[in-house]
């Protein structure tokens, strides 16, 4: 007999060195999810280790925020490692990789972190007036999107983005990949906002750099719409396309109608949130407590 558990675990990265979240099957390259199980199966498990991601993030996009759900079998002499003592197990066994684990939850046996999220937040960074992307502090290299514009539309950008929200066919803002017979076009994007943001290391540079957050929510995204809303927004932003012409091509529900060369870089790209149902996650008492 062996007693079998499974957890939800949170852990961010940043996705620059790393070909997506999900697993990658080609040679010298790696997904997030491929260090994340390597660090499984360094705690001895008894069962096959295999990990469910909720978001598969793109190659360079990166994470404050994604969830995975495994189980792990030990047996009955080992009780099932408490949710401290497994986040510190496995940042130990991922200390040579920019992934940590944030936080760990023992949840039912039926729980899965990709169908059973309610919420997708991602943050897209741009930083404005540089120049070059050498005069970004260390901290914002690689980490947002670097326009050389000192000034966006910020009113035309907002009057786009409020377009977006609601029930939508996005197939324009979708690219082809081989999922994309078998995905619903048809997504409700609760949030698209514009804020102003702040370089990471704004309080101790020398240089004030003007910064912007563009924040998406929704149970789910198809692939890289993020990106492609992010980088038609920006086009509004410059005056390259109207309000009038995103509202048309949002219409067009045609992924050949968005212009090539517009969608925003991986890099300036975060996951932020995954968010769940309490109820989805509570054990229920039969389960018992974990011991170390």
């Amino acid at each position: 007999m062996h007693s079998c558990t499974r957890y939800l675990i949170f852990f961010q990265y940043i996705g620059t060195k790393y070909s997506g979240a999900a697993k990658v099957h080609q040679q010298h390259k790696t997904g997030v999810l491929d260090h994340l199980e390597d660090a499984v199966r360094k705690l001895k498990p008894l069962n096959p280790v295999s990990l469910t991601i909720s978001s598969r993030t793109d190659s360079g996009v990166h994470a404050l925020s994604n969830s995975a759900h495994f189980d792990i079998q030990r047996t009955n002499n080992k009780p099932p490692f408490t949710e401290d003592i497994l986040v510190e197990a496995l940042n130990y066994h991922l200390e040579t990789e920019q992934i940590r684990i944030t936080h760990a939850h023992r949840v039912p046996d039926n729980f899965h972190a990709r169908f059973r999220a309610i919420s997708r937040t991602y943050v897209y960074r741009i930083a404005l007036g540089l120049s070059r992307p050498c005069l970004l502090p260390l901290t914002d290299h690689k980490l947002c999107w670097s326009l050389r514009n000192t000034e966006l539309n910020m009113g035309a950008m907002r009057a786009a983005a409020s377009l977006l929200v609601g029930t939508h066919n996005f197939s324009s803002f979708r690219v082809a990949n081989s999922e994309m017979p078998f995905k619903n076009p048809v997504k409700t994007l609760e949030v698209a906002d514009i804020r102003p943001g702040c370089s990471f290391s704004h309080a101790h540079f020398h240089r004030d750099i003007p910064m912007w957050e563009l924040t998406f929510r929704s149970r789910s995204f198809l692939y890289r719409q993020v990106r492609r809303m992010t980088g038609a927004l920006v086009a509004v932003g410059r005056g390259q396309l109207s309000v009038t012409q995103l509202k048309d091509l949002l219409e067009a529900q045609d992924p050949l109608a968005y212009q090539p060369g517009m969608a925003a870089p991986a890099h300036g790209l975060f996951l932020t949130r995954v968010d769940y149902r309490d109820a989805d996650m509570q054990l229920s008492q039969q389960t018992g407590n974990s011991e170390d």
